[in-house]
C-alpha cells in the first residue's frame, strides 16, 4: 500500500479544479464563475500558500480572457453602430 503524505492527501480538496486550471474557459459567463469561486476561496484564508498562489495565476488568466471577451464585443458593436460611438452623457447639456 502506497503511503500518502500530509501535502499528497491535502492536494486534491486545493486542487481540484486544477485540470480545468489548464484549459481555456468556455465562455465569459463561466470565465466569471470561475474567477467568483476563486475569490470567494482565497477570500477565505483556508488554502495553503501553493493553492493562493495557483489560484492567483489562474485568476490572472481569468482576468485577461474576459478582458480580451470585452474587448472583442466592443469592436463588434462599434461596427454595428457604424464607428458612431459616443460617450454617455449624464448632465444633458448636449441635447440643448
Amino acid at each position: 500500500m502506497p503511503n500518502k503524505t500530509n501535502a499528497e492527501s491535502a492536494a486534491p480538496p486545493a486542487s481540484a479544479g486544477a485540470p480545468a486550471a489548464a484549459q481555456p474557459p468556455e465562455s465569459f459567463e463561466q470565465a466569471m464563475a470561475e474567477l467568483a469561486q476563486l475569490v470567494t476561496q482565497m477570500e477565505s484564508g483556508q488554502l495553503p500558500l501553493e493553492a493562493s498562489v495557483a489560484a492567483y495565476a489562474r485568476g490572472s488568466e481569468l482576468v485577461r480572457y474576459c478582458a480580451a471577451q470585452l474587448e472583442k464585443v466592443e469592436s463588434q458593436v462599434k461596427v454595428l453602430e457604424g464607428e458612431m460611438l459616443k460617450p454617455f452623457s449624464t448632465d444633458g447639456e448636449d441635447d440643448v
